[in-house]
């Protein structure tokens, strides 16, 4: 188990936090790239060109990796960091995010609204429980975490809205499959970076039982 708790699983891909110093699985930590002007870029689909500078999807860690200059010291170059450079990550991951449940939907592997959310969580269908962070407890507690399934609770009303093309969305779910992994991965790491809205945006615990 690496530090956080996150569990490794047999030949994962693990990276080096420059703030831990610790390596850790892949999917826990955010990559970044130096731009040919020495901007540091986020990449958060890992595909950019160029050596990458890992760090714990964690707000406190990039927090620390900005006031302590440590991009510059691992690029071991001068370099420029954006100002309000976590929030920007953060608005980037539930971008993210919201593009995948998207096109989960477009594929007929999501649904929102009270009764087809609680249709597809009462037949085995839904995978993963989708709730707004600021939308009603009271509500929210009326449907349950699917058995061996996630919950997520760190994308507002409005986000889920975006992914589902609508103004608001307070209750989701998603089927099996590799867009939902993509989903969870993307959906922990911009739970570890998010400040959340209600107090209430954690995921993969059970939150209302049948």
């Amino acid at each position: 188990m690496s530090r956080g708790g996150m569990v490794k699983t047999k030949d994962e891909a693990e990276r080096r936090c420059i703030v831990s110093r610790e390596a850790q699985p892949k999917r826990g930590l955010i990559r970044f790239v130096i731009a040919p002007d020495g901007l540091v870029v986020p990449d958060l689909a890992e595909k950019l060109p160029g050596r990458g500078i890992w760090v714990a999807a964690d707000r406190a860690a990039l927090d620390e990796a900005v006031k302590k200059n440590l991009f510059s010291k691992a690029a071991r170059t001068k370099v420029i960091v954006p100002d309000n450079f976590v929030d920007l990550i953060e608005a980037g991951m539930a971008d993210r995010v919201v593009h995948l449940i998207s096109l989960a939907r477009k594929a007929g592997q999501a649904v929102c609204g009270f009764e087809k959310v609680k249709n597809w969580l009462a037949d085995g269908h839904a995978k993963i429980l989708l709730q707004a962070s600021d939308g009603s407890e009271r509500g929210k507690g009326k449907l349950w975490t699917p058995e061996g399934g996630r919950w997520f609770g760190h994308l507002t009303s409005s986000e889920l809205g975006l992914a589902f093309g609508r103004e608001s969305v307070i209750h989701g779910a998603l089927a099996g499959g590799g867009l939902s992994k993509r989903v969870v991965e993307d959906a922990n790491r911009l739970m570890g970076v998010r400040e959340t809205i209600g107090g209430e945006g954690s995921t993969g615990k059970g939150k209302t039982t049948k």
